[in-house]
């Protein structure tokens, strides 16, 4: 059995309007073939997932820049003030969380948690409109899980059955969004017959991927389009 689609196969099962989650982390680890298709395709509408809204030219950061996004929910956007702009002009919608917020609601949706509870921002802005719990006499507030009806990853390695090996810092938010996609593509730069990964290197199991593709690797000529 092999997962391993064209770029343009994978992206039948997203469509404009549809809530698509990221990995990576300040564009590292944003898979670069994947976001281009996305940005060729015409899709748009979009509610994305993702640490950080990435730089106006890198990464995740191009789908915002292109206005392709009417929701973002990250932990900031301070690296593209293109989402900052859009933001004051009411073009796009910035659910802000806090970043070990952010990355466990995405592990409990990946893992099927109902919710997390937190203190971070239990006096705050991040409070407005959530529920609150106290347990042992502290208050924490109730965070809700993130799931996608797309993730998207980029591995190193991956084999024909979907198990992934990241490149150092790129694993980062991964494996986590990994878990948390209806429907998880990875995108790799390398792809392997099954049983040539090394068990003990593979970070996520293929049970989790649902389709895997080649990575074209990033071309700078995209980023200043």
């Amino acid at each position: 059995m092999t997962k391993v689609q064209s770029v343009k196969e994978a992206l039948r099962c997203l469509k404009s309007g549809s809530s698509l989650m990221v990995g990576g982390f300040g564009g590292i680890g944003n898979p670069p073939t994947l976001i281009h298709a996305i940005l060729e395709s015409g899709i748009d509408n979009l509610t994305i997932i993702c640490n950080d809204a990435g730089f106006p030219h890198v990464g995740i950061g191009r789908l915002i820049t292109a206005g392709r996004a009417k929701k973002l929910i990250a932990s900031h956007i301070g690296s593209n003030p293109n989402a900052g702009r859009f933001m004051q002009e009411e073009k796009l919608d910035i659910e802000f969380s806090p970043q070990g917020t952010l990355v466990e609601r995405i592990r409990a949706g990946g893992v099927g948690l109902g919710g997390i509870l937190t203190d971070i921002g239990v006096d705050g802005l991040v409070a407005e409109g959530k529920e609150t719990v106290i347990v042992n006499g502290m208050t924490f507030l109730i965070e809700t899980p993130l799931t996608a009806d797309v993730a998207i990853v980029y591995a190193k390695k991956a084999d024909e059955f979907g198990n992934l090996i990241f490149d150092k810092s790129a694993r980062n938010t991964n494996p986590l969004v990994a878990m948390a996609g209806t429907v998880t593509i990875a995108e790799a730069d390398e792809i392997v017959p099954v049983g040539e990964l090394d068990p003990e290197e593979i970070v996520t199991p293929g049970a989790f991927v649902d389709i895997v593709v080649k990575s074209e690797g990033v071309n700078w000529e995209w980023a200043w389009e």
